[in-house]
């Protein structure tokens, strides 16, 4: 049975109709992926799914008592919130053990008094009632790999990319039997983003996603929707299956549609040579010439984005670095780095949230300047920089007039000139669109407008920081084509692995020490060898440890067990007590069994299972009895 099923879902705004009709339904276990391009009606569709818009008709159906949770792209908190007062919100019963145990064991750390122990001894018993023990470890491991400390922090205080990963914290902590998220990896560094993949894999997790990240796709999904032309098509398989067979279908469509104008060729001729008078007698055919008009209209291929603008010419000297130095408070960004740009070269830029990757690329273009050091750039050279924070695009503005403000017309890589109206035809903003406020537009196609305002300016360095947020499968593909075309100096910032595995020769890696490694190879390559060095790191520090609990058995010196610690030690000698009597009763009943093969087979295979739990239980007693008091 589907956990969600939709039904012959529509929706329009105005004359602009999203989509018509469509129904699909997800299953437990299935990770599926909502991919269409931008303005289709993705964002708009799972808002509906959670009950924050309203379809024109159709059915949105839950299985009656699971638990579903949301993640929005830009996700809302109670203002005044504490960040651990924003996680733990539900009535979920293991979180409200959780959260009573850390609140009795903060004001037991605060205050020992014997009421205190009380009120923690009581919390540790509702932890051990729910088997909330591996859920806790399961919280802590959640809010580290995404980088959450600070819980007394007031969620009001947070930046827009904390609180997204605040918000995706949230929901795995629900632990729905349905999850469903609106561009889960936007603010997430690369590291965060493969714990997340291993994350929904490893747990099963029933997921309905809308993500343009293609290796997420990839690892993750075990089915693909793609919403195009009003349709929903239904891909049993990850991203490289949604690419094969899409390809098939489109080619198919292809041939069929070639085949359908040629019977609209007839037909229009056919109506236009009709005799009036004869209207009445062929009105069905005419119907039919109507609804054939009416498919192909909806049908019509649609224009990929070409990019072949013109690139002012590159000198001798590009870009110097020299000694450069940058801290923010106590954090040290760069410390005397020293880089000198050749032409062609292709950086990605790589490193954990904060660390600096956008100061970085703020020093290079002259909007920050650097505590110390020199920065050397070239006459000839023309930043092209498509920043985080974009540009403010005035909502009360035509797309067109956006464009104007930059240039009427725009010089080609082959000679020739575009003007404004023709260029944004190229970037898919057909001429009913140009006149569109731009309040009207959607993320991904404010990023897409963007986007062409800096290629206007016939950059020689492109500076891209995050740019494939919120750009669709299609323009991602064409704007990539674009880049490894692109014959000046190209820098990027980007948490598409995909992305960066394809354009990127090599990375710098900011380590937020100050210092910036270098590695000649792709980002794939750099995590493969990341994880030989982790593997090479553990092994080294096993050996370490060892030697630490030799050297710690000679110590006389005892560490004290904590709460937790005491608790499991205070309940380990009842439950061996139980195992050696469920032994001996084992042995009683083997030693008075009757011949009968299976009953033997039965009772020695249960001896066993329960000899091998008392002998852990008695090595785990001896171990905490060396620490107790």
């Amino acid at each position: 049975m589907n956990l969600l099923s939709i039904e012959n879902l529509t929706k329009a705004y105005g004359d602009k109709q999203l989509f018509s009709s469509i129904s699909f339904g997800i299953e437990q276990g299935q990770r599926v992926a909502l991919v269409a391009r931008n303005g289709a009606g993705k964002s708009t569709l799972l808002r509906i799914i959670s009950g924050k818009d309203i379809a024109d008709g159709g059915l949105v159906t839950f299985r009656n008592d699971i638990r579903v949770s949301f993640l929005d792209q830009d996700p809302e908190f109670k203002k005044g919130d504490t960040v651990y007062k924003a996680l733990f919100h539900s009535e979920n019963a293991m979180q409200k053990a959780i959260s009573s145990y850390e609140i009795a064991l903060e004001k037991h750390e605060e205050n020992p008094s014997a009421e205190n122990q009380k009120k923690l001894e009581d919390a540790m018993q509702q932890v051990e009632t729910h088997d909330a023990w591996n859920y806790e470890s399961k919280v802590k491991q959640i809010l580290s790999s995404l980088n959450i400390h600070h819980l007394e922090q007031n969620v009001d205080s947070l930046s827009g990319g904390e609180l997204k990963r605040l918000a995706l914290a949230r929901v795995l902590i629900e632990e729905p039997q349905l999850l469903i998220m609106d561009e889960p990896t936007n603010h997430l560094d690369l590291d965060m983003i493969e714990w997340l993949e291993n994350y929904f894999v490893r747990n099963n997790v029933s997921l309905l996603v809308v993500t343009h990240d293609r290796y997420f796709l990839d690892n993750v999904c075990t089915d693909i929707l793609e919403l195009d032309n009003l349709t929903l098509y239904r891909y049993k398989g990850n991203y490289e299956y949604f690419i094969e067979k899409k390809a098939e279908r489109e080619f198919n469509e292809s041939k069929e549609l070639d085949r359908a104008k040629n019977l609209f060729r007839r037909e229009l001729e056919w109506v236009r040579k009709m005799p009036r008078a004869r209207g009445t007698k062929s009105k069905s055919r005419v119907d039919a010439f109507n609804k054939l008009n009416d498919s192909l209209s909806g049908r019509k291929k649609q224009q990929e984005l070409q990019l072949s603008v013109k690139m002012n010419r590159i000198g001798g000297k590009i870009l110097e670095l020299k000694k450069v130095t940058k801290s923010h408070g106590d954090k040290l960004i760069l410390k005397g780095f020293d880089y000198t740009f050749k032409a062609g070269e292709r950086i990605g830029i790589a490193g954990k949230n904060g660390v600096g990757k956008t100061t970085f690329l703020n020093i290079i273009t002259g909007l920050e300047q650097a505590d110390s050091g020199k920065i050397n750039v070239g006459e000839t050279i023309v930043f092209g920089y498509f920043s985080q924070k974009g540009i403010e695009l005035k909502n009360d503005k035509r797309v067109i007039e956006v464009i104007k403000e930059v240039g009427d017309f725009i010089p080609m890589g082959d000679g020739s000139k575009l003007s404004a109206g023709q260029l944004l035809q190229l970037f898919q903003f057909p001429p009913e669109m140009q006149y569109t406020y731009v309040s009207k537009l959607s993320g991904g196609e404010k990023k897409r407008l963007y986007l062409l305002t800096i290629l206007m300016k016939n950059p020689n360095f492109l500076i891209l920081d995050e740019p494939t947020n919120d750009l669709d499968l299609i323009t991602l593909s064409t704007l990539e084509q674009f880049l490894l075309d692109f014959k000046g100096c190209l820098m990027i910032v980007s948490h598409d692995r995909y992305f960066m595995d394809k354009l990127a020769d090599e990375l710098f890696i900011l380590t937020g020490n100050g210092e910036v490694k270098i590695f000649y190879g792709s980002y794939t390559d750099f995590r493969e060898f990341e994880k030989e060095s982790e593997k090479l790191e553990a092994q080294q520090a096993k050996e370490v440890e060892a030697e630490v609990q030799i050297e710690a058995t000679t110590d006389k010196t005892k560490r004290k067990l904590s709460y937790k610690e005491k608790f499991e030690f205070e309940n380990l000698f009842k439950e061996i007590e139980k195992l050696e009597k469920q032994k001996s009763q084992l042995v009683e009943k083997l030693n008075n069994a009757t011949s009968n093969h299976e009953e033997l087979l039965r009772i020695s295979s249960e001896l066993g299972e329960t000899t091998k739990a008392l002998d852990e239980k008695q090595l785990r007693w001896l171990e905490l009895s060396e620490f107790a008091e």
